[in-house]
């Protein structure tokens, strides 16, 4: 049986946030903590968009901050998934900082994160597959199996050599 199928860009998030003094820490840049939350926030409604279920949080990748966030700050976070597995989904994340009084605004932060969708037992549920539409969508939908395998290998739940879509790309094995 065909899993059903949903664009991705049914689950795109935009969400906006202002830094304020709460959110800072001493030097009156936005926490980091605090950013992760954001981008949890953010993402799990992208998968939840997706999925139409309730969804958790299973790993997240490589979060750099790259430029930090001055209080006063408009924040703005946009999550889509970009492949759903069997009941998993990878949701990419951009995270914009505004300072709107000097008009200036820089890309903060990127990363992917990954939910699996789940019934009300908490148990794995299967997704529909996504469907990518744009250039970007399909370049973000082909990548992610590869960095779902690297972050199967790297929490040791899959073996390197059963990894093909690493192998091929790094061209391992020749």
């Amino acid at each position: 049986m065909m899993r059903k199928q949903k664009p991705v860009q049914d689950s795109f998030v935009r969400m906006t946030e202002l830094v304020l003094p709460n959110d800072t820490n001493t030097l009156n840049n936005l926490m980091g903590g605090r950013m992760m939350h954001l981008m949890d926030v953010a993402a799990a409604i992208s998968a939840q968009r997706h999925s139409n279920r309730i969804v958790v949080t299973a790993s997240v990748d490589n979060v750099s901050f790259r430029e930090g966030i001055k209080l006063g700050s408009v924040v703005t976070l946009e999550a889509q998934v970009t492949r759903a597995f069997s009941s998993s989904m990878e949701v990419h994340i951009d995270v914009w900082a505004e300072d709107i009084p000097s008009g200036t605004k820089i890309k903060s932060n990127e990363a992917f994160f990954t939910f699996v969708a789940v019934d009300q037992s908490g148990r794995p549920i299967d997704v529909p597959d996504a469907m990518p539409e744009t250039p970007e969508e399909v370049h973000l939908y082909e990548g992610a199996l590869r960095r779902r395998q690297l972050r199967l290998v790297l929490a040791g739940r899959m073996k390197p050599s059963d990894a093909t879509e690493l192998r091929a790309y790094f061209a391992l094995g020749e």
